[in-house]
């Protein structure tokens, strides 16, 4: 008699082992088919990575140390962002922006607040950028202060930071985001030859390149 219950409730067992598979498997397939089907609409969406455009800045502070091979600077740009996407939008998690010359970086980071963009929106942020004795290269250091007295640098805004894209309720993974806005600096000479400090807003309407 005794056999036989342990019998049986081996049996049982065995049979809600297979039971508890069974569903298992079933919960996996239909998890697999809704991530394949979301994932075949954002295919057929394809998203469009965001345009940038650099739009203004206003120079407060601009001086190269040649002897300590330094650079202090203060520019506040306007920079633009636009979705191109009908149904689809755009978070970005992280972003910060700089100034580089010479693919150097001449500023601190600035981090721009997480923002969410919809279908199609335009987003406009307007950080301050900064940086106090940023140590360069000396040849940068020299280049850079070569530009400023012929009266223009050329230095490009960049940014890096992540974003994920937002289909329906569904959102992605994140994707590195990085930008970069190529940006003139004039600088007006005084009559005795030396640069005069920049104190006025300049508008540059630049496109930048993007990379998602």
């Amino acid at each position: 008699m005794a056999d036989e219950e342990k019998g049986s409730s081996g049996h049982q067992d065995d049979d809600r082992r297979k039971l508890y598979r069974h569903i298992s498997a079933v919960i996996c397939f239909l998890l697999t088919v809704i991530l394949l089907i979301i994932l075949l609409i954002f295919l057929i969406l394809r998203p469009s990575k965001p345009s940038f455009t650099l739009q203004d800045g206003k120079l407060r502070a601009f001086n190269i140390s040649t002897a300590t091979a330094a650079v202090t600077s203060s520019l506040q740009i306007t920079i633009s962002s636009r979705n191109p996407n009908d149904r689809i939008g755009i978070y970005y998690d992280q972003f910060d922006v700089y100034i580089a010359y010479r693919n150097q970086q001449i500023t601190l980071p600035t981090m721009i607040p997480p923002t969410y963009q919809g279908h199609k929106e335009v987003a406009v942020w307007s950080p301050n950028l900064y940086g106090t004795e940023v140590p360069v290269a000396p040849g940068v250091a020299m280049a850079l202060a070569e530009d400023e007295a012929a009266g223009m640098v050329l230095v490009n805004v960049k940014g890096t930071g992540r974003v994920r894209w937002k289909v329906g309720s569904f959102v992605t993974a994140g994707y590195k985001l990085t930008v970069n806005c190529p940006a003139y600096l004039p600088f007006e000479k005084r009559s005795d030859g030396s640069v005069a400090e920049p104190a006025v807003k300049y508008q540059f309407v630049e496109d930048c390149h993007v990379e998602v």
